[in-house]
């Protein structure tokens, strides 16, 4: 394989939208997305933070305890971003409630439930398409508000396998199928 500067992306730019599960999902990188999916506004500088974790269990010998094999146990996919934008739904998510209309009551016990979400990542004319079917709002960060610096919502949004087992669709505009 040759190197290829052309092949280096950056994410310049992009969206994260959430819908309900069982939402139409999108099917390429860069079709229209159902309309329940909304566009949750700006994120921070900081952008999006991408983390598969895997757990393994290594299999050892019983003649000389050798490693002989390692297997994947467990694994997770998760995002971290703070959303910098307040709005409804920013504030459904980032509380775990609905309907905020105005005044809302806190449990923070409660995550919101389980939705879909789509994470766009455009350089140029290359996107990137992360389609979660299934995930839910496992952890939020503090939210300061200060002086001169927008207020911030961190989430993170862990990722579960659907019905079909899917835990996440990745798409690419300029990649061959």
């Amino acid at each position: 394989m040759a190197l290829d500067s052309d092949n280096v992306r950056v994410a310049t730019t992009g969206a994260v939208y959430v819908a309900p599960t069982g939402t139409t999902a999108p099917t390429d990188s860069d079709g229209a997305l159902d309309a329940a999916f909304i566009d949750l506004g700006y994120v921070s500088a900081d952008g999006i933070a991408e983390t598969i974790d895997k757990s393994t269990n290594q299999i050892r010998s019983w003649q000389d305890g050798s490693l002989v094999r390692e297997v994947v146990s467990e694994g997770t996919y998760s995002v971290e971003m703070t959303f910098i934008e307040t709005n409804e739904a920013v504030l459904e998510l980032y509380y775990g409630v609905t309907n905020v209309g105005g005044k809302f009551s806190i449990d923070p016990r409660k995550t919101g439930g389980r939705q879909s979400f789509v994470i766009d990542v455009i350089d140029g004319a290359s996107i990137e398409r992360t389609y979660l079917p299934s995930g839910e709002i496992t952890s939020v960060g503090e939210r300061t508000l200060a002086s001169g610096e927008a207020i911030g919502y961190q989430v993170t949004i862990t990722a579960y396998a659907d019905a079909s087992s899917t835990v996440v669709e990745k798409f690419f505009s300029d990649l061959e199928a």
